[in-house]
Parts: structure tokens; C-alpha cells; sequence
């Protein structure tokens, strides 16, 4: 416990080490002593103190350290030593240590990922580097709200940071390889091999070359213990990637002269309202998707409330909601100014409809049905039909289950933002729409070249060479421009791919949590198909499904299930939070479960470091959400932290 204090405190010293520096005017290449290589992100200072080149963060109170270990035995030693060369005394409680796979001219890469109490609101974690004998050691120690707030830019140093002489392979100005039955054969192998290393079901795939399909289909099943196979018109849940498809929209009403990107909200929809008056009235139609308001992400405030609120809730949330940073500041990703810029186009079609029917048929009038798409839908009760696969995470004890998707309901009320069921078919359509940059290759054209490109423009940066439109990434990797986006649901996980340049595009849906593992990888393996790179997609998902198994294994170990019978007992029945509504704890089978929202799962409790005890979810697909007891006894208490919010919920009797 004294060492977790320890590390605490170092987030009040970090003020001090960066009060003599001068903040970087923009991202600025450097390197340490060593001649390790780095970009040190804008509004940052850093300062060298003896072998760590140490960056804090504009708050002061997150760091981010490049160590130089030299030679160690092994990357425990290194990371060790590194920890007392950054700050004399260290020595954070270590929870996990992972290999990760080579990369960027490191031989070897170890993740090592420490206690932080919740009731300490901090982050901790290092990451091991060796290049031939030498060790550098990159350490993140600080406030979790900040390290939240500026992920883009701890993920700008971590991208960056390479070995001394380290030359990048780049494939920019080479031709591209068809993608011929031969090279479609490659893709799909490294699919099927992924999956089984994975443990996850089943996969749609599309790929698309010159505008044209030139495989789509499915890898393993819709359903273990079926022989179903998932085909090309499976229908998944596809989340996120539900916000291109609504920036389409907003496209199409651009072209017809019913929006300007750069107008004001409010003279479109004069009920909006963010946070104060200033802002409301700096909130431009592209603010609302360009993860650039400097909004953080809010995702606990709809998945506590009731899955049946309205589609207006949105404002609602919004109204009461202040950006953290400046507009064009930092990316900050957010849902619900998604959810609203599709709310909007539906209005500006429908205004006398309610917000949510309104989006429905528009995005039926403007993009499904001229498009073809007759697999996508936001209904989850008419997509749970026919030919759709189920979703799978793990158990408590590390088992890939079925999941109930009735956690996925969540997303209903803020569906423009994720709420769409797709297939690998119809998702190959809409790659091709990115393709024929606004049009159809049979020649029909959707929307305007004009505007299906504003919604790609650079905006603000997200990663290394890495930026955010509007509902798009636009990204170079490895000297490939790429446009795309994810999708993140309880037991799907997807992303689609279009690499204007060369022609092509992919079509990845997966049905379990563990395929996020291989979206990265997936788009590695493609530009090695289609334009003979190195080899490294392999060795990168083996890594991520070692990882998933040992991180499974050390959260069972944090865990006390069934729930420790004394702290469970000492629960009140009902819970209210001011702003989400009411959370209820009840007995069934034998067992305490927590009911908040769309969250209804047994429950586990830990023992944190500080002393603090944690009541934790343990259902399968919703492990890990916690909530710290306190308060007194006819006021006891139940915080819930969300990224940048807390909610505490108190006994209501």
C-alpha cells in the first residue's frame, strides 16, 4: 500500500518539473541522449533529467517518460530500474506484464500495467523496448482524467518512439498488386488463422478492387456449437461505423442547399444548446462530428439510463454538458454530438417527425435504399432474425459465451452515433461509394465528389499521421493514405477500409469483443498483400490473443466470486444518481446482481489497494464495470467513474 501512495502522489509533484519549460508551439521531432527518436506533442514541456526524457501534459498532472535503461537481463529488470531512474523510490504494485509483438525497429516489447485504487483517479502503466542490448522504457504516470483527455497525444509518443537509425518501412510510390484470386486467397487464410488464435466465431469480409467486389463472404460460424456459417449478407451490429453513414446523409443535404457544413446549429435546429451560450453559438454543423469540440465522451450517461428514453435525450445531455478543451484543441471523441448531427439531417427532412423516426426514414430515403443496402436496418428485433450472428465475449473465468444482446439496446436512443446492423455485402457497397468518391459503380451517384470528400479532410490529430474528419479517420500508414473507421458494441467489433490511391477496400465484422484484436492487424495484412511488405500482421494478433488470455486470467485474480458475502449484504436495495435515475441491487439465484440501466449482472467485489472495496460486474460481456462503496449507513453510496465524470448514486429508502 505505501508504494501505491507513493505513486499517487506523484501526480501533485508533476507541476513542478515542468514550471521552468516553455510548452512546444507544435508537434516537434526530438530525441533523447541515447538517439532514441520521438515527436513531442504540441502544448507539452518536457525536460531531461538524467536518462529519462520526461513530457507532462498541459494540466501538469499526467507524464509521460522515455527511460534509458541500457542492458538488462530481462524487460522486469528493465522496467524496474526504469521506474526508479524516473523518480528516486518507485516501485508501483505490478498487475500484468504482457509480451507485446515487435514493432518500429524494437526486437522485443513487454506491457506492464500496475494497481491504481479507483478512489485514486490515477493511471500507471510502462512499456518495455529493446533493440539489440539497450532498454528503453516508456512509463505513463499521472491523473486518469488527463491521460484520458490527451490520449491522442500519449498515443502520438508511444507511435513515434524508435529505436536510434531506425528507418520506417514505407510503401508510398510503390504500385499496388491487384487483389487477384491468389492475393484474395492470402487475406483470407490470415482471416481464418486469426479467428482461431482469437477464439472468436466468426467473421464477414468483403474486398473490393477498381470498384469492384472481388470477394465477399464469411469466415467461421454465425453461432458455436452450429454449423451455420457466417455468409455475406450475416448481419452484425456495426456500431460506430454508423457515423460515416450519417455524415452521408448530411452530405446529401448539403448538396440540396438544406445545410451548410459551416453553419451554425442553431439556425438549423434552434433548440440546441451546449454547455453555456458562447459555446452554443461557436457550434458549427461539422462540430458535431469531428470529435473536435473538446467534448470527452459521456457513453455511462445513456448506458445507466433506461434503454426506452427518447431520441431527444440527446440534447437534453448536450445542454447540460461543457467542452473540457477548446474547439480544434485536442481530439475528444463523443457520441452524443454524433448521435445529433444525424438527429439533425433527419429533422431538416422530417421536421414535423419525431427526432429518431424522422432519422429512420431519411436514412432509408437517402442512403439504404439507393444504395442497395437491403441488409442494414436500426431495428434489433427485425435484424435478430434469419441470417445474423450472435454475439460473444468472455465469462468471468476467461470463457468465450454467448452474450444476451440486450445490452446493445443501449445504443437505440443515440443510434445515429452506432445503432446500425450491417453485413459484409452491404458494407461492401458503401466502400465502393468511398471508392467512386460519391458514386455507385454501376454509375448512380449517391451524393456529390465535393462533399463525400469534406467529410474526409483533416481535422483534428488523433495519433501519428493519424487525423479526424467528420464520422472518418483519415490516416498515412506506412505511406498509405487510408480512410476509415471502427465500430465498438458488446460482442461485435468491425472496421472498414478504403485506400483511395490504389482502389481498394475491406470489410472486417466480427462477432465477439476479442476481434477488436484484429482490425489493426487486418489493415497491416492487407497493404502486405497488396504491396509485398514485411510480414508483421501475424505476429501481431498472436501477441493480442496471448494478451487477452493473460489479462482475463489476472482479472479473475483481482476478484472475489461469487462476491465476498459481508460487502454484499451491506448493500442498500436502491440507489439514485441525480442525473442518470436509479440503480437497484437484488437477490436472484442465489446470488446479488446489479440492475442500472442496461447493465443487469452478478456481481463480484475486490479489495483495492487503498482499502477501498469495489462491487464489480461479472456477467459475461459486462465484466469489469465498478462501482466503490461508501457513505454511512442510511446514506450509503455507490460512485461510478466514467472516464472525465463521476456519478454517485445514494441510498434512496
Amino acid at each position: 500500500m505505501k508504494r501505491l501512495i507513493a505513486l499517487t502522489l506523484a501526480c501533485v509533484s508533476l507541476p513542478s518539473m515542468a514550471q521552468a519549460q516553455t510548452p512546444a508551439a507544435a508537434d516537434m521531432p526530438g530525441k533523447t541522449g541515447a538517439g532514441v527518436t520521438y515527436v513531442q506533442p504540441k502544448s507539452w514541456t518536457a525536460v531531461t533529467r538524467g536518462p529519462a526524457t520526461v513530457f507532462t501534459a498541459p494540466e501538469a498532472d499526467l507524464a509521460v517518460a522515455f527511460v534509458e535503461v541500457g542492458s538488462a537481463a530481462t524487460a522486469q529488470a528493465a522496467v524496474d530500474r526504469a521506474w526508479s531512474l524516473y523518480r528516486a523510490g518507485a516501485s508501483p504494485v505490478q498487475r500484468l506484464a504482457s509480451p507485446e509483438a515487435p514493432r518500429s525497429g524494437w526486437e522485443e516489447r513487454v506491457a506492464f500495467a500496475y494497481e491504481t485504487p479507483p478512489n485514486a483517479k490515477a493511471v500507471a502503466s510502462a512499456l518495455a523496448m529493446r533493440k539489440g542490448t539497450g532498454w528503453t522504457v516508456m512509463i505513463v504516470d499521472g491523473a486518469q482524467r488527463t491521460a484520458d483527455k490527451r490520449q491522442a497525444a500519449i498515443s502520438l509518443l508511444g507511435q513515434t518512439v524508435r529505436p536510434a537509425g531506425y528507418q520506417r518501412e514505407n510503401f508510398a510510390g510503390r504500385a499496388a498488386h491487384r487483389l487477384t484470386p491468389e492475393r484474395v486467397a492470402l487475406m483470407r487464410a490470415f482471416v481464418e488463422q486469426s479467428l482461431r488464435e482469437l477464439e472468436v466465431p466468426g467473421a464477414g469480409v468483403a474486398l473490393i478492387d477498381g470498384g469492384k467486389v472481388v470477394w465477399q463472404g464469411g469466415v467461421g460460424v454465425k453461432r458455436l456449437g452450429s454449423a451455420e456459417p457466417v455468409t455475406a449478407h450475416s448481419k452484425f451490429m456495426i456500431a460506430s461505423n454508423t457515423k460515416g453513414m450519417s455524415t452521408l446523409l448530411l452530405a446529401t443535404l448539403a448538396d440540396q442547399g438544406k445545410l451548410r457544413w459551416d453553419q451554425p446549429v442553431t439556425k438549423l435546429y434552434p433548440a440546441f444548446r451546449l454547455g453555456d451560450d458562447a459555446t452554443t453559438r461557436a457550434t458549427l454543423v461539422r462540430h458535431l462530428v469531428c470529435a473536435c469540440t473538446g467534448l470527452p465522451r459521456k457513453d455511462f450517461a445513456f448506458i445507466l439510463a433506461s434503454p426506452d428514453t427518447p431520441a431527444i435525450d440527446t440534447f437534453r445531455q448536450l445542454a447540460a454538458t461543457q467542452p473540457t478543451s477548446r474547439f480544434g484543441e485536442i481530439f475528444q471523441y463523443n457520441n452524443l454530438m454524433a448521435s445529433a448531427a444525424g438527429y439533425l439531417g433527419g429533422h431538416l427532412l422530417h421536421p414535423t417527425m419525431e427526432l429518431g423516426a424522422a432519422y429512420d426514414r431519411a436514412m432509408q430515403e437517402r442512403i439504404f435504399g439507393p444504395m442497395g443496402m437491403r441488409d442494414t436496418s436500426f431495428t434489433n428485433a427485425n435484424a435478430m432474425t434469419g441470417d445474423w450472428a450472435r454475439p460473444y465475449g468472455r465469462d468471468v473465468d476467461g470463457r468465450v459465451v454467448e452474450l444476451a444482446n440486450s445490452f446493445n439496446d443501449t445504443i437505440r436512443p443515440y443510434r445515429p452515433a452506432g445503432g446500425a446492423w450491417s453485413s459484409a455485402a452491404d458494407m461492401a457497397r458503401y466502400v465502393q461509394l468511398e471508392l467512386g468518391k460519391g458514386m455507385l459503380p454501376e454509375g448512380k451517384r449517391i451524393v456529390s465528389e465535393e462533399n463525400i470528400l469534406e467529410r474526409r479532410k483533416p481535422g483534428v490529430l488523433v495519433g501519428e499521421d493519424k487525423y479526424y474528419g467528420m464520422g472518418l479517420f483519415n490516416e498515412t500508414d506506412w505511406g498509405v493514405n487510408v480512410v476509415d473507421h471502427g465500430g465498438t458494441l458488446q460482442g461485435y467489433r468491425s472496421n472498414f477500409y478504403v485506400l483511395p490511391d490504389a482502389g481498394i477496400g475491406a470489410v472486417l465484422l466480427t462477432n465477439a469483443d476479442d476481434g477488436a484484436a484484429l482490425t489493426a492487424p487486418f489493415l497491416r495484412r492487407l497493404l502486405e498483400v497488396v504491396y509485398d511488405g514485411q510480414p508483421e500482421a501475424a505476429a501481431e494478433v498472436s501477441a493480442a490473443a496471448a494478451r487477452a488470455k493473460a489479462s482475463a486470467r489476472a482479472r479473475r485474480a483481482r476478484l472475489t466470486w461469487p462476491g465476498d458475502p459481508a460487502v454484499l449484504a451491506n448493500l442498500a436495495a436502491r440507489y439514485r444518481e441525480p442525473e442518470i435515475g436509479e440503480l437497484t441491487i437484488r437477490k436472484q439465484d442465489g446470488r446479488t446482481w446489479i440492475k442500472a440501466g442496461s447493465i443487469d449482472s452478478p456481481l463480484a467485489t475486490r479489495v483495492n489497494a487503498d482499502g477501498s472495496v469495489s462491487v464489480v460486474t461479472a456477467g459475461p460481456g459486462a465484466i469489469g464495470m465498478e462501482a466503490v462503496v461508501g457513505g454511512t449507513p442510511g446514506a450509503r453510496t455507490l460512485t461510478i467513474r466514467d472516464s472525465q465524470h463521476e456519478y454517485v448514486y445514494t441510498e434512496v429508502s
